[in-house]
């Protein structure tokens, strides 16, 4: 709630809209040196209009009735302000304007985009998008209640130092699960959907400008754990006593080498396997997250774990076994603890695996790669692909060869030249 606050009220005679000496009223409201507007559709000479009093002449013709009728609007004017304070929405010019002429539905709020975005998105987004929209809500709610003191906020209201406010909050706020505070790449991904947000009240033109226009949203870069070859191979080779340890790594193997993600893994049937351009087995499917169209050709490894898994899982299961994302990722910890791995390794681990290790340190060109993924954009196919310590020997002792031999030419013809 505002403690300090200047408010008035100012009925003018508007005689820049006279017509025949007849001028139409006007009411001002000023809050904190800003002002709205507001037409009473009422008109009065100017020849009867005491601009001292700010009221009609005593003896102008139904002056009684029309003084009487701005001392109720002045009325109306201070109750609709105590009645915003009382619902802890911040007072404003415009916000007293909109309540007097019952018009706060079109002055949109905040939390009215964000009802409106994640109803009329529900078709679009995917579930655990959408989910994460409905935590950014969450916090939003918070902020408002605890630095605003209000359940909700115009979007006019909107600006830069909301934004500065919001993104303190997230970092140093209590979070929603009541574990760790949130990392810089947290706040950043709600600041990112409410940034979204506003761009869509942009294109409805619910606001005329944009508050994140003056903000950069800074992420952290952070370099995923994968496997290498060595320990690619330690997982393929290593003997596992618990049948559930033996299904996870086979399945994250099968992730390895098709680049797939748990969920379009998980999706896979029968159908997905067909005779390709080559007349092998690819992967033809369409990705969850983006509707990509994705054609993997079948590597061997892959390959045979479909057939060690065909026939003998039930046919509304899926092409393979899959544990619930949080199971798999349980077991996958156990397994590398096992192999003494040191790393945190995850279900996504296996695509960062498939781009590093297995596609591009064998000379897979990344434009390959980005299709194999499903990647609409080579910038993204980059955040997985990291060239290799052993990839970067390689092609080092390469060039170093080439250019020894072009300098061994060079000295053997320079000798032909002497000796003739």
């Amino acid at each position: 709630m505002q403690t300090s606050m200047t408010f008035s009220v100012h009925f003018w005679l508007n005689a820049a809209k006279k017509k025949d000496d007849i001028a139409p009223l006007y009411a001002r409201v000023t809050v904190n040196g800003k002002r709205a507007e507001i037409s009473l559709k009422r008109y009065l000479s100017v020849t009867y209009w005491d601009p001292k009093s700010k009221r009609a002449k005593p003896r102008t013709p139904n002056a009684s009735a029309l003084n009487a009728y701005l001392d109720q609007v002045y009325a109306d004017l201070l109750e609709c302000q105590r009645q915003l304070q009382s619902e802890f929405k911040l007072v404003t010019a415009q916000a007293i304007k909109f309540r007097y002429l019952g018009e706060d539905d079109d002055q949109k709020t905040l939390l009215y985009l964000v009802d409106y975005h994640n109803t009329t998105m529900k078709a679009v987004l995917k579930f655990g998008t959408l989910k994460n929209y409905y935590t950014t809500e969450r916090y939003l709610k918070r902020f408002l209640k605890a630095k605003i003191k209000s359940s909700d906020i115009y979007l006019k209201q909107l600006s830069y130092g909301f934004i500065i406010d919001f993104e303190q909050f997230l970092r140093k706020g209590p979070t929603i699960n009541k574990g760790q505070p949130l990392r810089n790449n947290g706040v950043m991904k709600h600041l990112e959907r409410l940034k979204k947000m506003m761009n869509l009240a942009l294109n409805l033109e619910w606001i005329e400008k944009d508050p994140f226009i003056r903000f950069k949203l800074k992420f952290t870069k952070h370099q995923r754990d994968y496997l290498s070859k060595m320990e690619l191979q330690r997982f393929e080779q290593v003997m596992l006593e618990e049948e559930v340890h033996r299904k996870t790594r086979n399945i994250f193997i099968f992730s390895c080498y098709t680049g797939l993600s748990y969920t379009d893994v998980r999706s896979l049937t029968d159908n997905n396997i067909v005779r390709g351009i080559d007349g092998d087995y690819w992967i033809f499917t369409q990705r969850e997250k983006t509707a990509q169209s994705v054609k993997i050709p079948l590597l061997e490894k892959a390959l045979n774990i479909i057939k060690k898994y065909n026939g003998n899982i039930e046919s509304d299961s899926g092409l393979l076994p899959v544990y619930t994302n949080q199971r798999l990722n349980v077991y996958l910890k156990e397994i590398t603890a096992l192999l003494e791995i040191k790393k945190n390794i995850t279900f996504h681990s296996a695509r960062h695996t498939f781009a590093t290790t297995v596609t591009l340190s064998n000379g897979v060109p990344i434009e390959t790669v980005s299709k194999l993924l499903g990647h609409s954009k080579l910038s993204t196919t980059q955040v997985y692909a990291r060239v290799i310590e052993e990839k970067v020997s390689v092609d080092m002792k390469t060039l170093s060869n080439k250019l020894n031999n072009q300098i061994n030419r060079n000295t053997n013809e320079a000798k032909v030249n002497l000796n003739s």
